[in-house]
């Protein structure tokens, strides 16, 4: 009696369905990225050119030390409280005439800033200090900012800076040409022009 073959299995197509579903998996997948902090250097400063001079009234000095201890002004101080210094001195308003600031609802210490376009903010970190120290004294520096820049703008257009940010950021792009999107850029601007972030960061310094 003859023996019957097997029947044979195609498989000549399986390569194609397992290099589909590749393809499949590597569209729709969505790989996860580090996020780190949102900073845009500045472009390179040509040769010629002189940096501006600062006042040291406009500096708002801030160190952090090997022992991730915080020196602000020379001083002593505790994290929790940098938001507040700095919104002190970005706010106080105590420049006269054309450096004044209209705006500013500070002491108007002649001591300390003139007004927050002349106002610097330095941090400097020693190398030794540790990240997570460094990133929680930036995010307090930048939310001096922030609250700053909330504040005139509820006073001004009734709604905070970071939620007219949004609406700004998330703006269809095929509606970019209408007039609402200008006003709304305009308004963004203005804020940003009267709180422009300064934020100095200098070569880190061995202790």
């Amino acid at each position: 009696m003859a023996k019957r073959s097997a029947p044979e299995v195609n498989a000549g197509s399986m390569a194609d369905i397992a290099f589909l579903l590749l393809i499949f998996f590597l569209v729709t997948t969505t790989i996860e990225v580090d996020s780190g902090i949102q900073s845009k250097l500045p472009p390179p400063v040509p040769d010629e050119v002189t940096p501006p001079k600062i006042k040291m009234k406009n500096i708002f000095q801030v160190l952090v030390n090997q022992d991730n201890r915080l020196l602000v002004e020379n001083e002593d101080m505790e994290i929790k409280d940098l938001t507040a210094a700095a919104v002190k001195f970005l706010d106080n308003g105590g420049g006269e005439g054309p450096a004044g600031c209209a705006y500013c609802e500070g002491e108007r210490d002649p001591e300390s800033s003139d007004n927050p376009d002349k106002a610097v903010i330095s941090l400097v970190n020693d190398r030794q200090a540790t990240y997570n120290t460094y990133v929680t004294v930036y995010n307090e520096l930048v939310r001096a900012y922030t609250i700053l820049r909330n504040r005139e703008s509820n006073k001004r257009y009734n709604e905070s800076y970071e939620d007219m940010y949004l609406r700004y950021k998330e703006w269809p792009e095929t509606e970019k040409e209408t007039p609402e999107y200008e006003k709304l850029e305009e308004q963004v601007n203005l804020i940003r022009d009267l709180f422009p972030l300064k934020l100095s960061e200098a070569e880190p310094q061995e202790s």
